[in-house]
Formats: C-alpha cells, structure tokens, sequence
C-alpha cells in the first residue's frame, strides 16, 4: 500500500495497509519466482526485481538467496547488485524486519561484511510504491529511470472503504484502470506492468476477482492491448497463505511482450509443495495439457481480447471456450435477431409487485413472473402482477387518468419519493427504476434465474413479464425450445461457468453479461433432426441428451469427458 504525504494521511493509510497485510507461504514464493523466471541459472546481478509490497520479506528473502547464489555462479560480487533490488512498504516495522531478512541471508550466504555494507538499506525503503516509483512518475510526464525486469510479490488487498478518501482519489487519478470501486491490488498490477521494460514479468499473488468484474476492465484492456499473459494458475482452496484468508487467490504472469501461448492451470486443495515444480515444469514445456490429481493445466494458443471478463474454472473448458469464440457468433447476434436482457427493478417491490388483481385498473396491471415460478422446469405463474406506471411509447402514465392507481400510488408516496431514482426527477416520483416495455410481455421468451449450480432455462410461450431476479433471451429467428435444449447443455453452461463471478459452494451467476457470452451455431445451421433432439431434451428437462446433441453441434468431441467430468 501506499504513503499519503499529509502526516494525518499516513496514519490511517498504515491502518488501512495493516487490514491488507496477508504473507505468503515460502513454497508458494518459490513457484511464481520460477514462472517469473527469476532463477539463478541467470545473471540476475544484471537485471533489475522489484517487490512493491515486501511486508516481513517472505518474498524478498528467496529473491536474495537466488541473486547471491546467481552473483557465485556469474562471478560477480554482491556488492555489484546495488540496483538489481528494490523493495518498498508502508510500515516502518515492515521495513525493518525486510532489512533483517536481507542482512541475515548475505550472512548465511557468506558474504564479506564490507562487499554488502548498505545494501539492506539501499533495497529495502520506507515509501509509497503506488505514488514515488518510477511507474508514477511515468504517467506525470517523466520516463521510468531504471525500468523493471521483473516485479514480483504479493500486493495488499484493500477495498475502498479501508483507504483515506484524498489517498484513494490520488490512487484513481494516477492510475486510470482504477475504475469504479477497484480494490488497491489494481494499482498495483498497473504500476508494476508500467515499470516494466522490454521483455519484463510481472507475477504476482492475488484475488482473481479483477479477472471477471466491472472494476477489473481498464485493467484486462490495457494488459490485452499492451501485454503478454503467460500464465494464470487458480489456488482458490489451497492453503498459500500464512493465515487462513477467504481471497480467491491465483498467480498471474504477465510479461511485457507480444502475446503468446498461455498456459492455464486449476488446483485442487491438496495442491502443494511437492506439485509446484511438475507444473513449473510443464508450464515451460511443449506438453498441451496435463492432469494429475491435484492439477488441471491446458495451453491456450493465445488469450481473450479486449476489456471482457477472462475465463476461470476447469483448463480444459477454458481451452474450449477459446476454440469456440473462433468459430461460433455470440448469441445475442444481428444476423439472428437474439437479445438478452433483465427484467424490471422497480425500487420498491413492496409497492409495484402485488398479488390482488383488484388493486388498481386492470391494463395497469402486467402479470409478472418470479424466479420461484420456473423452479420446476416448467413456468407455473404465481398470480403475481406488476403495478405498471408506464405507457406503452414509454412515457410515464398521467395519474389523472387512473384514479385507483394514483389513490394506491399516493398512499405510498413518502417511501416512493425517497428512492434515489425518484429524486432524480421529483416529477416522475412514481416509476420504477427500469421503464416498462409492455411488447415484451407477449413475446416467448427463455428465463433464467439469476442464481443456480446449473444451467435452468425455463420456456414463457407469452403473456408474463420477467421480475428483476429473471433475465431473458428473446429472438426473432430461434424456436424457443430448440435454443432452450442449447442452452440447458453443458457446454453452454461451460461459457456461463468460464466467464461468471462465482458465489460460495460454486453456485452461477447467469446475468446477462455472462449470458451474452455464450456462442451458438446459426439457428439455420441445425439440421431438423438435431432441432428435434433438441425440442425434446428441453421438454423433458434432459440435460444429458441436451449435453449430446450439443456436443456434436458445437464439434467439440474430445471435450465429452471434461463436460461430463
């Protein structure tokens, strides 16, 4: 984390850092040293490693027994490596005890009081990564002095709420992949990748959540614009820290260069000491893919594009997803007249949702469907309605003209006009967050819920309106039930679980963001046989035979066990 230059800043800036802290354990340094390729085969007294967030030196103390171990294998002294070193942190105690660690290591590595006098000092400094380093600087009109060959470490995890309000401002301004509410790691990646010269590594330890959210977008674009992915290697449930975290922790590595193969890995939570170097192994060798039974690992022949979420999860699948994207629209396709979207969010269910079809004029009342109704399988409506303020050209209704309605509005106008979205517009106090567009009640149409270990689409042949908890899949060109057995297959839920934000207990998120990530063949594409496999699949709810169909669709054959798996 970084220094706030204001005294009364870096106090509570140290308190945030402290939240952040969280060490990593020696055998998992020792890994992403090897990805990084900061070993001691190499003249590492010419090249330059940083450490942005160095703590009590878990990661600083392997990078000086492999640097002196490099300085006797290329004849250099330890004495030369002044500037092959840079480590920084916010707390003093931190600092102190990095400076330890280095001074014991040159000790035990016998080196002569005289040759490393200093160094200690000279590597390891009290300062602000994110705001005094050579990445900064950059951005404000100076070039990086010494770039980085590599930079490595662990960076802090700490949201937004934990950072002084003018420091994390600054953060923003000098670093524009801080979009939204990014954690501070963010900051640190583009630091890092900004310092770096040609042919430099960043690998780094820490949650993934950047990969697939919002606030992780400038991020992914400016790295898939400008940088190379080499690997990243998931290690949710393994124990890679000193304390037990809850952080979605991966290593990623990513190298100033043209991009090329990436290797993809999935651990399990036995994965350890004893696996690393198999994987370090395979990860620089020619071998496609490997399986053991504590990792999972593939080749990709090159990465996701642009600023959308990258794909997690099982390799293999990840592979697959790739080789799709190659040859398959996306569904939500002009050519195919398919859209996705979310159903309404009114901003007071309590109001707008209603079970009495009494309440109000009944053509202000929409039937709405609620994610319990297609539970089943087979959309079963509730009798819920929406109370529908809105005109079918998309104005708000004049409530003179609908005195029931503006009776019932009224009575409820304090809790309405206390909505932020009624604020806005004091005079269209009475809608709903999302505008109403009446057509789409009639239009068949496939609902998913948001939340579910599965893929669950269920068929509205017409006459309901989604809930907000429900997104859809309309389309002008699709028989609904043959996308539907599509869409109930595995392999489209394979898209679904590469790309989606994942809740505890591996639970999918099927919001549209995702949802628009799926390919599909073109609906003219699939054969009448096919579509009737299809159709009964989906009738039956037989994923199985929805699976099957889809496999030979999709020709991905060689990717049945990973599906079924």
């Amino acid at each position: 984390m970084g220094v706030s230059p204001e005294p009364n800043g870096v106090g509570e800036a140290c308190r945030a850092r402290l939240q952040g802290e969280v060490f990593t354990r020696r055998w998992v340094v020792e890994l992403i040293l090897d990805l990084a390729g900061y070993t001691e085969d190499r003249d590492l007294g010419a090249l330059r490693a940083v450490e942005p967030a160095c703590g009590n030196g878990a990661f600083l103390g392997p990078m000086v027994e492999r640097l002196s171990r490099s300085c006797r294998a290329f004849g250099r002294t330890i004495a030369e490596t002044h500037s092959c070193l840079a480590a920084t942190d916010l707390l003093a105690d931190n600092v102190a005890s990095a400076r330890q660690v280095v001074e014991s290591v040159l000790k035990t590595h016998q080196w002569p009081s005289g040759e490393h006098c200093g160094l200690a000092e000279t590597w390891v400094t009290h300062e602000d990564y994110l705001l005094n380093q050579p990445a900064h600087l950059r951005l404000v009109g100076s070039e990086p002095q010494q770039p980085a060959d590599f930079v490595i470490g662990n960076p802090p995890y700490i949201r937004p709420e934990d950072v002084p309000v003018s420091l994390y401002k600054k953060y923003k301004v000098s670093y524009p992949t801080m979009c939204g509410r990014a954690d501070v790691y963010v900051a640190f990646i583009e630091a890092a990748l900004r310092s770096l010269g040609p042919g430099g590594v960043v690998a780094f330890i820490c949650a993934d959540r950047w990969m697939r959210n919002q606030y992780g977008r400038e991020l992914r674009s400016m790295i898939t614009s400008s940088f190379a992915v080499e690997s990243v290697i998931s290690l949710h449930d393994v124990d890679v820290f000193e304390e037990d975290v809850s952080a979605y922790p991966a290593i990623v590595v990513i190298r100033n260069a043209p991009q090329g193969q990436v290797a993809v890995v999935e651990t399990e939570s036995e994965f350890g000491q004893d696996d690393a170097p198999m994987l370090v192994t395979w990860s620089t060798g020619r071998q496609r893919s490997i399986s053991r039974a504590r990792f999972r690992g593939s080749k990709l022949s090159k990465w996701f594009p642009g600023g959308e979420s990258w794909p997690g999860g099982d390799p293999a699948i990840v592979r697959m997803v790739e080789e799709i994207n190659d040859r398959l629209p996306l569904i939500e396709d002009e050519r195919s007249r398919t859209r996705v979207g979310i159903g309404v969010a009114t901003g007071s269910d309590g109001v707008f949702i209603t079970t009495d079809s009494r309440l109000i004029e009944p053509d202000r009342l929409l039937p709405l469907a609620m994610a319990a109704d297609g539970a089943s399988g087979v959309l079963t409506w509730s009798g819920h309605y929406l109370v529908n303020p809105w005109e079918d050209d998309g104005t708000l209704v004049q409530l003179s003209n609908y005195p029931r309605l503006r009776k019932y509005l009224e009575a409820h106008g304090q809790e309405l006009r206390n909505r932020h979205v009624a604020k806005r517009a004091e005079r269209n106090w009475y809608r709903t967050i999302d505008k109403v567009n009446a057509e789409l009640t009639q239009m068949p149409k496939l609902l998913f819920p948001d939340m579910k270990m599965f893929t669950h689409p269920v068929l509205d042949p017409g006459g309901l309106y989604p809930h907000h908890n429900l997104y859809f899949v309309v389309s002008d060109t699709w028989d609904m039930e043959v996308l539907g057995g599509l869409l109930m297959s595995k392999v489209a839920e394979a898209f679904i679980s590469a790309y989606c934000v994942k809740m505890r207990g591996g639970t999918l998120r099927f919001q549209a963001q995702y949802l628009r990530r799926i390919r599909v063949p073109s609906p003219e594409a699939i054969s009448e046989d096919d579509r009737k496999e299809l159709r009964s699949a989906f009738r039956n709810r037989d994923k199985a035979a929805a699976t099957e169909a889809a496999i030979e669709l999709y020709r991905v054959n060689e990717y049945r066990a990973a599906l079924n798996g």
